[in-house]
């Protein structure tokens, strides 16, 4: 491999990103590492990890011998993952910001500042595969990030290296500990993908008020109270704090009433779908055809589910071959043929 191809490695300071760095390095490319600065904003309870992950990103970097760099995306970051965000659960959907820092962010403008500096590639720790500007899934089922990656274009795909994407995560915390990486025993990071351990509702918390209001089951009757309907998402179990007999879930909200309807029988119609719309629809490579059979993906790590698509002016409709329970307006829908991923769209 000719040191010539300059490649701009993206180090959060974990493990994922410390290997890519160190494959790259071995197979030759003239590699930078480069920490994004998105978010350094400390919360009540949970301080913002951002020094630390910086700081291990440097010794990565010093360990390999390789040139360090950061660059400070926060005002941007803010603009497009974080406003998108809270506005979206303002208007009572449920967006993800880990898809939206990807199109915007990792893929844009993270592609287009390095390739300023001079890079003619940029590389990141996600587990998935990429050829001739196609986006494939990773050998590690288990740990397959394309979900979060369908809305990257064809033209920065052929600008991405994805080394992780024949590896399994075992495979590559055995290489960390051969790399002798500080990271290699490093955790990995839960919660929202910029401010580390907080959940979204204490994210959420900063930037809206509460608004008590009221829960109400299939039959019509009050069962509870909540501090708020942006809070909750269809499908969700947890937190609603409803005492007694069986595990409600959220079928739906009202905005405007601030209320929150639930059910407790998982048979319940308004919890299961067989067919649902896609908007802001984004192809990779080419639209996949009228009719085409399909596999669709409504959330990471959940199973793949048969599927027909057809494709009406700027939406798509999917029929699925069998149901899905609590698809969530706001979240996306990836479509794949096989280990290719077409693209897809947001849940409506």
């Amino acid at each position: 491999m000719s040191k010539k191809i300059k490649v701009f490695v993206g180090l959060s300071g974990g493990v994922d990103s410390s290997v890519t760095a160190a494959l790259l390095k071995r197979q030759g490319y003239n590699v930078t590492g480069v920490y994004m600065k998105n978010w350094s904003q400390d919360l009540p309870g949970y301080p913002c990890p951002w020094k630390e992950d910086y700081q291990d990103a440097k010794r990565v970097t010093v360990q390999l011998g390789i040139p360090f760099l950061m660059f400070d995306f926060e005002k941007q970051y803010h603009q497009k993952v974080v406003d998108y965000m809270i506005e979206g659960f303002k208007s009572g959907i449920t967006p993800n910001p880990d898809i939206m820092c990807n199109q915007e962010i990792k893929f844009k403008l993270f592609l287009d500042t390095a390739l300023e500096h001079g890079a003619d590639l940029i590389a990141t720790g996600h587990y998935a595969r990429t050829k001739n500007g196609k986006l494939l899934t990773a050998k590690d089922v288990n740990k397959d990030q394309t979900y979060f990656l369908y809305r990257v274009t064809e033209q920065a795909l052929q600008k991405t290296l994805f080394p992780l994407g024949d590896y399994t995560k075992p495979q590559v915390r055995k290489l960390a500990d051969e790399f002798g990486l500080v990271t290699a025993k490093k955790k990995e990071s839960m919660g929202i993908c910029f401010v580390g351990k907080v959940g979204i509702k204490d994210f959420l918390k900063q930037y809206v008020k509460e608004m008590p209001g009221k829960i109400v089951d299939q039959s019509g009757k009050i069962v509870g109270r909540h501090d708020g309907a942006i809070f909750y998402t269809i499908g969700q179990r947890h937190g609603l704090d409803i005492g007694g007999g069986l595990p409600y879930y959220v079928t739906g909200k009202n905005m405007s009433k601030n209320e929150v309807f639930v059910t407790n029988n998982l048979n319940d119609k308004k919890l299961w779908r067989k067919e649902f719309s896609l908007t802001s629809l984004h192809w990779i490579n080419d639209a996949p055809k009228y009719g085409q059979k399909l596999s669709v993906r409504t959330r990471h790590r959940a199973p793949l589910e048969d599927c027909t698509i057809s494709l009406t002016g700027k939406t798509a409709t999917i029929k699925l071959d069998g149901q899905l329970r609590a698809l969530t307006p706001g979240q996306s829908a990836v479509l794949y043929g096989g280990n290719h991923v077409l693209g897809g769209g947001i849940i409506c």
